[in-house]
């Protein structure tokens, strides 16, 4: 099954060839199709005529194919359908824009086919065919209903989208083969992972498959947990916007049917962490950190524990699901605690390129789900961003993949004869409606100060988009010295002079402030995302933690990223970069000579010696007798080091952290 097919109807000798050719035209021509057998929204619809096909087409209309012989009962099987998917459309409230049953039943409908007529699978677009643009769109929202890929019919609209930046806002949006499969599709084993790019839309799959467990007739106990606290309470106030989104009827049981917090927890709250809660539900010593207690020493010693607890009697399970986002976070002994006390299905959720400067983009375990396309930003603005998160464009390249790892990251690979390859990445139906020639990516030059060389981008996109409001906008400041924030300062000034709209600095927030332009450093902005990403950096430093914060701070945005950098020697902005940003805009592909064995031993060497795998807190002492920190500041560094994010930090990036943080504390 590829991303572009979803089958959901029974397969069988009268139906095969059909079904089997309309997978192969969905994988050639890069077209979504879905075949069903019944609306997938519900569980609870079900009819009893067997033999018919709904074909679904994104921009055609809806195929019903009969290819049985009582014709009663398909004219049936077609009027309960209609009725049923009218029933979902006025439960989600899209008769405002599709209008009434009979009206879209006229217009796209098509119950006139047959697998004999139509097993061209040619003849079976152009019978589906809409020139319509209007038709169109509601062609696509009768789809998302069918497959629950259910849009904010607010932010759909009626009417058709016409600036740039109203397309995208504007795109109804539909689940792929393999998102519908992880949705619905029951599975094989008790883990299921699955592994994708930031902003392949696996939070929002967590969130549909959350949604379709709790509200099952078994009414389950689920702990839904990630590793950072920001994060979590972040997933808490989704989780209830989500459900009534959804128009889920049952009410939350917050601490008896559904957790949501960080994987920890405090020795004060039972319900506080995923740890916590296992702790209390078996009576056993519940850990603190500390220098010497890690994470996963908790948790081995959890396991333990437990099993001596029960050792002549099963386990008796704390929970029926549980599901885990930003895996990466983890290693495998808080896995195995989850699937020792978890009754059915774990569901485990990791980015394979949180850190291209992990040992193993792929890893040695097998994802069940592998999400290869990132629906959040345009494809040409992730190739330079990985391009310079990587070092591709240098002679000396900090990162190279295999071609395997290439393509788990979602890339077509091709080698020419010269060891060339040339990365390409499909392209996204989000961005199918705008400009071939439109820049998803621009470098752009300081002139004379970098405070009015933003507002010159921030009017520039004012004049280009005239709906775009204040929260649109993301400010990040990539560099982590002191400079950084007065010049924060100053742009918070001129923003609310010049443009009269307010400004929320994330990194005293820590939170996102609605109606207001963003303004963060590389440390505030994890789960973020914004139309216009505008990036500000003085220099391209070689530290892993900086090439990894700029791949991540580029592709926050889902219309353009403006990365704006000095045009000179000293910053490392190069031509081999500007000439590789050109290719890409141009070609939609990289070509990327492939190190010799010998380049390549050096970027492992060079690698490995960035991945010294000495903990955060011996880390952090190194530096302290480096800098010579003196010893009453070192617990309260610690603690901030923590509260900011800086441990997967590396040595450099830590010890300007510390060296800031050390002047303010004995100020």
């Amino acid at each position: 099954m590829t991303s572009y097919f979803y089958l959901q109807a029974p397969k069988n000798p009268q139906n095969a060839d059909f079904l089997t050719a309309l997978e192969e035209y969905a994988d050639q021509k890069k077209e979504l199709i879905y075949v069903l057998d019944k609306p997938l929204t519900d569980q609870k619809y079900n009819y009893k005529y067997l033999n018919a096909l709904i074909i679904l087409i994104p921009k055609s209309k809806i195929g019903i194919i009969n290819y049985g012989a009582d014709g009663n009962g398909f004219d049936d099987y077609v009027e309960d359908v209609i009725e049923d998917v009218g029933s979902i459309s006025d439960k989600y409230l899209y008769k405002d824009v599709i209008g009434r049953t009979r009206q879209w039943r006229k217009e796209l409908i098509e119950t006139s086919l047959s697998l004999k007529t139509h097993s061209n699978i040619e003849t079976l677009f152009r019978d589906l065919a809409l020139n319509d643009d209007i038709e169109k769109r509601k062609a696509e929202l009768l789809i998302s209903l069918f497959i629950g890929s259910i849009n904010d019919i607010d932010r759909v609209g009626g009417d058709l989208p016409i600036t740039t930046l109203e397309k995208v806002k504007q795109k109804i949006q539909l689940f792929d083969g393999d998102q519908t499969r992880f949705i619905y599709k029951k599975p094989d084993n008790k883990k299921i992972r699955i592994q994708g790019l930031s902003g392949t839309g696996k939070t929002e799959l967590l969130l549909h498959k959350l949604k379709d467990l709790y509200t099952g007739i078994d009414k389950p106990k689920i702990f839904f947990t990630c590793h950072n606290k920001i994060l979590a309470d972040n997933l808490k106030k989704r989780i209830p916007q989500f459900f009534n989104f959804m128009k889920v009827e049952q009410q939350i049981e917050w601490g008896s049917r559904l957790w949501c917090a960080n994987a920890w927890g405090s020795t004060s709250e039972p319900h506080s962490g995923a740890y916590r809660y296992i702790c209390a539900f078996y009576q056993i010593p519940f850990y603190r950190f500390s220098y010497q207690m890690s994470f996963s020493r908790a948790c081995d010693l959890a396991i333990k524990e437990i099993k001596d607890k029960y050792e002549k009697t099963s386990v008796p399970p704390a929970f029926d699901f549980m599901f885990i986002d930003e895996s990466q976070d983890f290693d495998e002994s808080f896995f195995d605690l989850c699937n020792l006390v978890t009754k059915q299905n774990i569901y485990i959720a990791g980015d394979i390129f949180q850190s291209i400067f992990d040992e193993e983009i792929s890893g040695s375990i097998e994802p069940d789900y592998l999400l290869g396309k990132c629906y959040r930003t345009d494809p040409r603005t992730l190739m330079f961003a990985h391009a310079l998160g990587m070092g591709l464009f240098e002679k000396s390249k900090l990162r190279w993949l295999e071609t395997k790892e290439w393509k788990d990251c979602g890339y077509n690979v091709k080698v020419d004869g010269d060891d060339y390859f040339h990365l390409s990445r499909e392209p996204l139906r989000r961005f199918e409606d705008i400009e071939e020639d439109y820049k998803s990516i621009e470098l752009v030059d300081i002139k004379v100060r970098y405070s009015d060389t933003v507002i010159d981008i921030i009017n520039q996109i004012k004049k280009e988009n005239s709906t775009v409001n204040p929260d649109d906008i993301g400010i990040i400041l990539l560099d982590q010295d002191k400079d950084v924030y007065k010049l924060a300062d100053v742009i918070e000034v001129k923003i609310q002079q010049l443009l009269g709209w307010a400004v929320n600095k994330a990194y005293e927030s820590k939170e996102r402030i609605p109606n207001t332009v963003l303004i963060s450093n590389r440390n505030n902005v994890k789960g973020l995302e914004f139309p216009f990403v505008i990036c500000v950096t003085k220099k391209i430093k070689n530290n892993p933690s900086y090439r990894n914060s700029l791949y991540t701070m580029l592709t926050r945005s889902f219309i353009k990223s403006y990365f704006v950098i000095p045009d000179k020697k000293e910053s490392g902005l190069t031509d081999r970069m500007k000439r590789g940003l050109d290719k890409i805009l141009s070609d939609r592909q990289m070509v990327i000579k492939e190190p010799t064995d010998e380049e390549k031993e050096k970027i492992r060497m060079r690698f490995n010696y960035n991945l010294k795998r000495l903990s955060h807190y011996d880390l952090m002492n190194e530096i302290f007798k480096k800098l010579k920190i003196e010893a009453r500041f070192h617990e309260k560094l610690f603690q901030i080091s923590q509260q900011m994010d800086m441990i997967a930090s590396d040595e450099e990036t830590l010890a300007d952290f510390i060296k800031d943080n050390y002047k303010y504390l004995k100020a």
